[in-house]
């Protein structure tokens, strides 16, 4: 998880980290890893029928924890946290963070764009700062003076040779010699799996001997979807060329035994396993939406496709598949892009900047 990956690296001679949370498999990761950590009653608010009860009792807890521990600032990683943590903030008068990962307070565009707007602008008032993973993530916030972009970073060593793509591709019984195009992601819809697939059918058509891979599974219950994709496959006459492995707790062997990348999604905030799949030396087709043109560099780490164009992509993909020293290239520079914009040591960095800069403005005023 990426919070814990930034607070195991940050400098602890001068920053003391402490993790507010629920009990789960959040707070058994932070004690594995040595993280200070806090039990806190944070229920979930919506569509809860004792909201400002739990609010009320999660912000008071909250506030004895700071205080507890001579907290100097409090930071907010998710929506929820935040609705607990700037009251508590303001409580203590310390300052607010909060940590934005996505573009609206949900997952899915708002039914109420405005009133998404209203909070977000609450929200982001009483914050000393905000802190966005993507210029995309940035522009979608209102009090723009207050948002630093800090992007999304990897421990990069664990994605060095070797890779068992060989192993994976014995094990999922995919050719060694067949070319491989794949993508990575929870089965849901925003992910775009059905693009996709419609995606490899357009490929398959000229080059048969491709396979297409489909990396992660129906975490959150999604198996109605899972059944439409199995469906899509026998309805595109491609089922005997597509491996779905569900969900995998190591998702570097499926990256390495891809020889390309596709990224067929929704606009996303940013979208980690991009720089994972560029991490292995892989290049990145996608669509050239939300975050990913941050990410990808069009025509030297990968290819940029108009927005839900999947005949484009279909195009881009074959022309690279049939393209190996051009393929091989656009993976070695993505690797070197990673290294050089996307690790999690420049990320934990650029924390730990913001974190001086508003205790510094906080002990000023």
């Amino acid at each position: 998880m990426l919070l814990l990956e930034i607070l195991k690296r940050l400098d602890h001679t001068r920053f003391a980290p402490h993790l507010a949370c629920t009990s789960g498999p959040l707070a058994e990761r932070a004690a594995a890893a040595d993280i200070p950590f806090h039990i806190t009653p944070l229920p979930r608010l919506r569509r809860s029928f004792h909201t400002l009860r739990d609010l009320s009792a999660g912000i008071r807890a909250l506030a004895r924890t700071a205080r507890e521990i001579e907290a100097r600032l409090l930071i907010a990683n998710t929506v929820r946290a935040a609705f607990y943590t700037a009251p508590a903030a303001r409580l203590l008068s310390i300052p607010f963070i909060w940590y934005r990962h996505d573009f609206w307070l949900g997952e899915a565009p708002p039914r109420f764009p405005w009133l998404d707007t209203a909070i977000k602008a609450g929200l982001c008032a009483i914050a000393r700062c905000v802190i966005a993973n993507s210029h995309a993530t940035a522009q979608r916030h209102p009090c723009q003076r207050k948002i630093i972009v800090v992007y999304n970073g990897i421990e990069t060593r664990h994605f060095e040779p070797p890779w068992q793509a060989q192993l994976f591709r014995q094990t999922w019984k995919i050719p060694p010699d067949a070319p491989v195009v794949g993508m990575a992601g929870r089965l849901c819809a925003i992910k775009g799996q059905t693009r996709f697939l419609r995606v490899l059918a357009h490929i398959l058509q000229s080059q048969p001997e491709v396979r297409g891979l489909v990396v992660g599974g129906p975490i959150f219950g999604e198996t109605d979807y899972q059944v439409q994709l199995q469906q899509l496959t026998q309805e595109l006459g491609i089922a005997s060329r597509v491996v779905f492995t569900g969900q995998v707790n190591d998702p570097k062997p499926a990256l390495a035994a891809m020889d390309v990348f596709i990224q067929p999604g929704d606009p996303e905030a940013f979208g980690l396993v991009n720089i994972e799949a560029m991490a292995t030396a892989k290049p990145v087709i996608a669509f050239a939406h939300g975050a990913l043109p941050e990410i990808v560099i069009d025509h030297e780490t990968g290819l940029l496709i108009p927005p839900t164009d999947e005949v484009a992509m279909a195009s881009a993909v074959s022309a690279l598949l049939a393209d190996p020293p051009r393929r091989i290239a656009m993976g070695k520079a993505g690797r070197a892009r990673v290294e050089d914009c996307f690790t999690i040591e420049r990320t934990a960095r650029a924390i730990e900047t913001v974190l001086e800069a508003s205790l510094t403005n906080a002990h000023a005023a």
